[in-house]
């Protein structure tokens, strides 16, 4: 059986642990303090938006330009999704990954 809290929802018992330079730690600070929460509770949400699969959805007509848009939009936010994990995990941003990222969202739509 499961822990539970005292609300009765799941308790949180297990941890997952990293290694993070000063400037690190202070950009997700500042990435937390932006969103109201501690750099736990962002973590925690960075870590499992992450993990969780964007559905999709089938696309009955290619032609319509409601799911061209949609494509684009959908583009979009991989690619900036993208970026700001890079930054959140403290890669380094050039124009050669920003291609590669710009790329992998291109394909994905193409195939969509």
């Amino acid at each position: 059986m499961a822990a539970t809290s005292k609300s009765g929802a799941a308790a949180r018992t297990r941890s997952v642990g990293t290694k993070l330079t000063e400037e690190e730690f202070a950009r997700l600070e500042s990435l937390a303090a932006a969103t109201g929460q501690s750099v736990s509770e962002w973590a925690r949400s960075a870590l499992l938006a992450a993990a969780t699969p964007t559905p999709t959805v089938p696309n009955p007509n290619p032609n319509n330009s409601n799911d061209v848009v949609l494509g684009e939009v959908r583009a979009l936010r991989a690619i900036v999704l993208n970026l700001f994990f890079d930054l959140a995990n403290g890669e380094e941003i050039t124009v050669e990954s920003v291609k590669e990222i710009i790329a992998k969202a291109d394909a994905k739509k193409a195939g969509s």
